[in-house]
């Protein structure tokens, strides 16, 4: 937003187009619209698994199956966040939210029409881009402006154009970087770009995993001891053992003291500070 208005003085409100399956990213951003940031436009952007799409634009929260894309960090049929907005436009009413989950867990659908769809779609707009306009996004883009997008960026990108909601005042939140997506990307873009160095040393490392019981305790003292581990420059190369099943045991190693959960508040607030560092240092510009 500080960027977009501090380079045009004259664009009030920020408009965003978020990529998305699981509405985290765009409820973000409609609460800082309600909270009071400048906001103008919210763009739901969605690959071909377009539950979100079809709920702003036809009122049909309707759970499909899953189709495979090219942006997988999008393919998703329900939207775990969604709910939280639901929340609103059932007018904070906590009992009709409860009836409409209800129904959604029964049958796997929730209808709107009428005056409360007229407010969802003033919410949000929202595009859908598949797999043949996604990849025509990336062509366009590196062949007009030596851009680069990765698959789940280009479908916030697509949403734009759909929408003719192209100029100085509409920001796409990019996703990733695209050489983590080679082979979607090279379907469009052929030869690809050279990958930065860090990213390109990662597809010649040894690729190392663990199995564990689909159990949560087993799963949950396997990451403290591995956690652990690291903090005490221990190289773990155990997995999980299919036969652990008591609360304090991890993989055969008991998680003796409370370091790993000192050093994840440790990180939290660490991370919580250089946030409001960042906050200040914006608030002085």
């Amino acid at each position: 937003y500080l960027r977009v208005t501090d380079n045009h003085p004259e664009v009030k409100a920020v408009n965003y187009s978020v990529p998305t399956g699981n509405f985290g990213d765009i409820l973000a951003g409609y609460y800082s619209k309600r909270m009071g940031l400048p906001v103008g436009k919210l763009i739901v952007a969605t690959n071909e698994n377009d539950i979100l799409h079809r709920f702003f634009t036809k009122g049909e929260y309707h759970r499909y199956n899953i189709a495979e894309s090219i942006s997988p960090s999008m393919d998703i049929c329900v939207s775990s966040n969604f709910e939280r907005y639901l929340y609103h436009l059932a007018d904070d009413d906590a009992s009709t939210l409860a009836s409409w989950m209800s129904t959604f867990e029964s049958t796997g659908k929730i209808t709107i029409a009428g005056d409360q769809l007229q407010r969802a779609q003033g919410d949000f707009l929202s595009a859908r881009a598949d797999t043949a306009m996604t990849l025509q996004t990336i062509k366009e883009y590196y062949d007009d402006h030596s851009y680069m997008l990765c698959p789940h960026s280009a479908v916030g990108v697509s949403a734009i154009h759909q929408l003719k909601e192209v100029n100085v005042a509409t920001v796409c939140l990019a996703t990733a970087h695209e050489a983590k997506f080679p082979a979607a990307c090279q379907r469009a873009v052929d030869p690809l770009p050279t990958p930065p160095e860090q990213l390109s040393k990662l597809f010649s490392l040894k690729v190392r995993s663990s199995n564990c019981p689909n159990d949560l305790k087993t799963v949950q003292a396997f990451m403290e001891k591995r956690i652990e581990d690291r903090v005490n420059g221990v190289v773990a190369v155990a997995s999980c053992s299919s036969t652990s099943s008591s609360s304090d045991s991890s993989c055969g190693c008991p998680f003796a003291n409370g370091q790993a959960k000192k050093l994840m508040i440790g990180a939290a607030v660490a991370a919580l500070a250089g946030i409001l560092a960042t906050q200040l240092v914006a608030k002085k510009r």
